[in-house]
């Protein structure tokens, strides 16, 4: 455990809570009063401090400008209704940030460092966790290379970093997905199982493409076939079929998401066949076209849970209109936010009390 003492607290002059309405909370866009900065240099983690949230100077020639030598994560906290402020699941996202970490040539952050900096930035900022239905303290952690060097190798030295904002809803309304076959997000050895930078640098032209035709999210394809589903943009994705619920595999292309877990998880305590495979795009296109896609769903962090209304594929588009649609889903949903909010004991372990 890091001894909090040596985290040095510079509390703002000046909080910019009053500018948090409730009842119109734009999603990254609003930021929290205050940020942990910690940095490593000569092998070791050094000057743990929270300071007002403000801009920060680096050099022109940072490595995580010119070569994306960057990682990050994203987890949530919530109010219950005693007025507690609850974190979901950051055990399970410190360890995730090590696994992107070590791919990506970044030390590790140890995790009694990741959780006190988190509690301790929470705490501070604790007026900033919203209590309004479907609303959240989004919190960022992340890592950079701050090396000043012009040349392909890994950063030596590195910025650890955690910013947190109160957000609403990621979608406000189901979305409409397109499921790609041209472009590819990761391949087989790849970095597409890290949270990395370039992974989601690299998906935003295909994804404008697909917005300009009136969709909301990619569903990326395998890189080698484009013959197997992945997971969308900002999500891991699910299908419920003829009363299974079915979801890729995770892999070194696919994101091991913390939501996406923890739906597989409730799904079968309630008795659910559920099925982790490989999922043909010709399986859910004729699945779509028989109407058997009783719903589909993105899961993840921001998101939560997204229900899909339309599904793309080559010129085609499949409305899914199933007597089931979103049984399943808003079931999910609302177990989720009563574990997350305290509303429902956690019989899981979760939740962490900050």
């Amino acid at each position: 455990m890091i001894d909090t003492q040596t985290i040095r607290i510079q509390q703002t002059s000046q909080s910019r809570i009053d500018t948090l309405d409730e009842s119109n909370i734009p999603f990254g866009q609003l930021y929290s009063d205050h940020m942990f900065v910690a940095d490593y240099t000569n092998g070791e983690w050094k000057d743990l401090r929270i300071a007002p949230y403000q801009n920060i100077s680096i050099s022109p020639a940072n490595s995580a400008l010119h070569y994306g030598i960057t990682i990050f994560e994203g987890l949530k906290a919530y109010r219950n209704p005693q007025g507690e402020v609850m974190i979901f699941r950051p055990d399970a996202n410190a360890k995730r940030l090590n696994i992107s970490a070590e791919r990506m040539c970044i030390p590790e952050v140890p995790e009694s460092l990741f959780m006190e900096a988190l509690t301790e930035l929470v705490k501070l900022d604790n007026s900033w966790v919203p209590s309004s239905p479907n609303t959240a303290l989004y919190i960022r952690p992340f890592v950079f290379g701050t090396d000043e060097y012009i040349g392909i190798r890994p950063s030596q030295n590195f910025r650890f970093m955690i910013i947190t904002c109160p957000v609403g809803s990621y979608y406000s309304q189901p979305v409409n997905v397109k499921i790609e076959t041209e472009y590819s997000r990761a391949v087989e050895g790849g970095t597409g199982f890290a949270k990395a930078g370039g992974n989601y640098a690299a998906s935003l032209y295909p994804a404008k493409l697909a917005q300009e035709k009136g969709f909301h999210q990619l569903v990326w394809t395998d890189a080698k076939t484009h013959q197997f589903i992945e997971e969308s943009g900002t999500m891991n994705i699910m299908f419920v079929v003829d009363g299974k619920l079915i979801t890729a595999p995770t892999s070194g292309t696919i994101l091991k998401g913390i939501t996406r877990d923890s739906v597989l998880t409730i799904a079968r305590d309630w008795g659910m066949e559920v099925e982790e495979r490989p999922i043909a795009v010709k399986e859910i296109v004729s699945a779509a076209k028989e109407g058997r896609i009783q719903e589909a769903f993105g899961v993840g962090t921001a998101a939560t849970i997204a229900p899909i209304a339309k599904i793309g594929f080559e010129e085609d588009t499949y409305e899914l209109k199933h007597s089931d649609q979103g049984k399943f889903s808003s079931k999910i949903l609302k177990e989720l936010n009563d574990i997350r909010t305290g509303v429902i004991e956690d019989r899981y372990g979760w939740t962490f009390k900050v």
